[in-house]
């Protein structure tokens, strides 16, 4: 009987005190930033007190409301690769060790050029580009199956399907990769797109894993070509772990009703906006894009320090060469000014470069770095980089439409009117410039098929002052109408699977 009880607190206690997860799992020693935060998730691991070996302090422990998590900040400056454990103890009993690598950073990992005006960028959607594995389509842990006949179904591109075609890339003269997201999206529908994402550190299995993504980089490298990741600070997905067991309600944007969802207004002009009311200044910043989608609070620096630190952590691992942000004019404006500054400072010749959808060539200036439209309201985003969606915009319209006065905003009037306000920004060639992307219109679908005017779009693209970016299947001409649903302007590229009737490869 005494052995019985004995097993069982031996079983009770392991069980409170198991570390499921760490993250960052590891770091690298010599970074610009000494200050760590290390989070540890397990079940009631806060009944524990923290000690750490090797002569490591830590310069705080916070315990949140959610007894299954410990946040540790420790400070690694002057400190060499190696490891130190971070013990948790009941007492003078140890209930659980987890060893804390410090790894050395490649040679030269802070001074790494990110993307510029001399690239060809090249945009592509991992599901709908190349299968190079089926075996990978299915796994057992994720919730959505493959569903080629589905046109918002999983089709089954991956890593690997990318890598066995980037000789096809470069001979096009394709100089960067901005791939979608990769990392994990767990949603049970319309997970292929991966905007919902599920765990932060690691690469989607139907994609990958993580080094598999690492050698994307090298492979990519060894090419002379860069990796651009598709980054989202805005919002996760519903079934991120973490969000199904919050460290503290504060972790994400919740209303009092309707279960905390409340959808944005979208209206990002309110970051701005002296005249905008506070209801409708709330509605955008702490809206959720879409219900699977939870408003992250970049505003808390617990959250924010973890945002930064996995960027960091991704950029370090794989080896990248730039960040595309997502929705980043959705973010508090504060805390990814940070979080930019933050990513800037570790690596001074990176860049990165933010999605900021809006249609006045005087309101994007305002996201980039050093706006003199931004310093009004002295603000400053230490964004590099956005998106020139003005002149998508006029691209769109202005090879259908007739100039009959010069004073007129139309046809060719309209790329014009576009360039003639680049004074506006600090830095105009260091915008990114393309006709069509993932979410809006083939370019040759407005055309029906005309191929002077497709001709010409590209063409404009491939000259004007900024980085140019074309969108996969943009080189045969791949037509898709966004009104369909976003599956029609996300086609599989013909090919990319084993038994397609055409291959464009």
């Amino acid at each position: 009987m005494k052995k019985i009880l004995y097993l069982l607190l031996i079983v009770s206690i392991t069980a409170f005190a198991q570390i499921k997860k760490v993250e960052p799992p590891f770091w690298w020693a010599g970074m610009e930033n000494t200050e760590l935060q290390i989070m540890l998730y397990g079940n009631k691991i806060a009944k524990c007190d923290v000690v750490l070996t090797n002569g490591m302090t830590a310069l705080d422990v916070f315990k949140p409301a959610n007894p299954n998590y410990i946040f540790v900040t420790v400070n690694t400056a002057n400190l060499n690769p190696g490891t130190f454990d971070i013990l948790l103890k009941d007492g003078k009993k140890t209930m659980y060790k987890y060893t804390y690598e410090l790894k050395t950073r490649v040679e030269n990992s802070a001074s790494r050029k990110g993307f510029d005006s001399s690239d060809m960028m090249y945009l592509l959607m991992p599901d709908r580009f190349a299968n190079g594995n089926p075996k990978n389509d299915s796994q057992p842990d994720m919730a959505e199956k493959p569903n080629r006949g589905f046109d918002s179904g999983r089709h089954g591109g991956d890593i690997e399907g990318i890598i066995k075609h980037l000789d096809y890339l470069k001979e096009l003269g394709i100089t960067a990769l901005w791939s979608t997201p990769l990392l994990e999206d767990n949603e049970p529908k319309y997970s292929y797109h991966t905007y919902a994402q599920s765990d932060y550190y690691r690469i989607d299995p139907r994609f990958g894993s993580n080094e598999d993504y690492k050698n994307l980089a090298d492979e990519l490298h060894q090419r002379k070509m860069k990796l651009v990741m598709d980054y989202v600070t805005n919002h996760w997905g519903s079934k991120h772990w973490l969000i199904r067991d919050l460290p503290f309600p504060e972790w994400i944007h919740q209303w009092p009703d309707n279960g905390g969802f409340r959808r944005s207004n979208y209206r990002m002009t309110t970051q701005f906006d002296s005249n905008a009311a506070q209801i409708d200044i709330a509605a955008c910043m702490d809206g959720w894009f879409d219900t699977t989608m939870p408003d992250i609070n970049q505003s808390n620096p617990i959250v924010l320090n973890y945002l930064i630190q996995n960027a960091i952590w991704w950029i370090e691992f794989a080896g990248l060469d730039g960040l595309r942000v997502d929705t980043y004019s959705y973010n508090d404006k504060e805390g990814i000014a940070t979080w930019t500054k933050a990513i800037m400072d570790e690596y001074p010749n990176f860049n990165i470069v933010g999605e900021v959808w809006m249609h006045s060539q005087a309101q994007m200036a305002y996201w980039q770095k050093d706006s003199e439209i931004g310093a009004i309201q002295n603000y400053n985003s230490n964004l590099p980089s956005v998106m020139d969606f003005t002149l998508h915009d006029a691209i769109s319209v202005m090879f259908d439409e007739q100039t009959k006065f010069s004073w007129q905003n139309e046809g060719i009037m309209r790329a014009y009117e576009n360039f003639s306000n680049d004074f506006l920004y600090p830095n105009i060639d260091n915008i990114l410039v393309f006709a069509e992307n993932h979410d809006t219109n083939r370019i040759n679908q407005i055309y029906k098929n005309d191929f002077d005017k497709y001709r010409l779009a590209m063409t404009l693209i491939a000259t004007v002052r900024g980085i140019p970016q074309v969108y996969y299947g943009s080189e045969i001409g791949m037509a898709g109408d966004k009104s369909k649903g976003d599956g029609d302007i996300r086609k599989d590229f013909p090919g990319g699977w084993e038994g397609d009737a055409n291959n464009a490869f």
